[in-house]
């Protein structure tokens, strides 16, 4: 499991650049949401490979059949 964490870099004039790493899928959205209501407008956004990430879960089942014989 990795480390979720948002970096922020704010500039002279004003703009802040934040970056979220760690956080699969579009939750990230949902983490930062409150943030940038706050900030003000949103100039742009790019998604990065962990934003079309899925996590995986995996499941495994096992059957044991015993069987006994008569010769």
């Amino acid at each position: 499991m990795s480390m979720e964490t948002l970096e922020f870099i704010i500039y002279p004039d004003g703009r802040v650049q934040e970056k979220v790493t760690g956080i699969i899928g579009a939750s990230c959205a949902e983490v930062t949401a409150a943030i940038e209501a706050q900030l003000g407008r949103v100039v742009s956004q790019e998604t990065t490979s962990e934003y079309f990430a899925q996590k995986l879960s995996q499941s495994a089942q096992a059957t044991a059949h015993a069987t006994f014989s008569d010769w």
